[in-house]
């Protein structure tokens, strides 16, 4: 009687242990889950956030060959250069760096074709202190090098594309029964609106508004106080076919 007594009394002071070690176990496996559908409700389903369009700095470049019997440009290429410099005014954010080919065949040539280079980016208005040069040797000495001209911009990017963290094909992952979209989905697009966009800025804000045209304006206001009608009047005129020959 005493032996059954003495063994019940441990058993039911380690109950209460048994309960809190299954709750500890259970409140770990909720954790896990609730941890799960975090990660997986994190992947954004619009393209505009899973592959978005930055604004980033990037170069803008142009390349000039000179051969080494001729030490000029031609007249293309002195109009590349000014529209060059013209761009370089409008929507670069720093200077302009001229790398000139070194150790090469038409390396003389690129010497004479440089004194035109900067007299044109002069003429467009960018100053002696606003143009570096530097040299650089190219992986074949023997190659036709050309001379680089590059400024730094404003540019919009995305991507990068091609990626696939996912199967597209059927499994057992719970993401395909959601009938989401892949990661990859709209990649390309957004990558082509950011190479096309003239403006990166219009990207993030609007443009201000153009100033009005205040000579239709008075106008227009001016008829309204005679009680005229201020629409534009336009001719009716029309072209009319050829009759020769009927």
């Amino acid at each position: 009687m005493l032996s059954t007594v003495t063994t019940f009394v441990p058993v039911t002071r380690a109950r209460p242990w048994l309960h809190i070690a299954l709750s500890l176990g259970a409140a770990v496996m909720l954790t896990g889950c609730m941890g799960t559908r975090d990660v997986t409700g994190s992947v954004p389903n619009d393209i505009r956030q899973r592959h978005p369009i930055t604004l980033q700095e990037g170069d803008q470049s142009m390349e000039i060959f000179v051969g080494a019997k001729r030490g000029g440009l031609t007249p293309l290429q002195r109009a590349e250069v000014l529209a060059f410099a013209r761009n370089w005014q409008r929507e670069a954010t720093g200077g302009i760096i001229i790398d000139m080919p070194a150790g090469t065949a038409n390396e003389a040539s690129a010497r004479e074709a440089h004194r035109e280079i900067r007299s044109i980016l002069s003429a467009a208005g960018a100053a002696r202190g606003a143009v570096i040069e530097r040299p650089y040797r190219p992986a074949h000495p023997n190659q036709l090098a050309p001379i680089r001209l590059n400024y730094p911009r404003v540019t919009a990017q995305a991507g990068p594309c091609g990626l696939w963290p996912d199967d597209l094909g059927p499994s057992a992952n719970a993401k395909h029964f959601e009938n989401r979209q892949y990661h990859n989905f709209g990649c390309a697009s957004q990558r082509n609106l950011a190479a096309m966009v003239e403006e990166p800025a219009d990207l993030v804000q609007p443009r201000a508004s153009t100033p009005v045209y205040t000579a239709r304006r008075t106008m227009v206001l001016e008829k309204y106080r005679q009680g005229q009608d201020p629409a534009a009047v336009y001719s009716n005129s029309r072209g009319r076919i050829s009759e020769i020959g009927q």
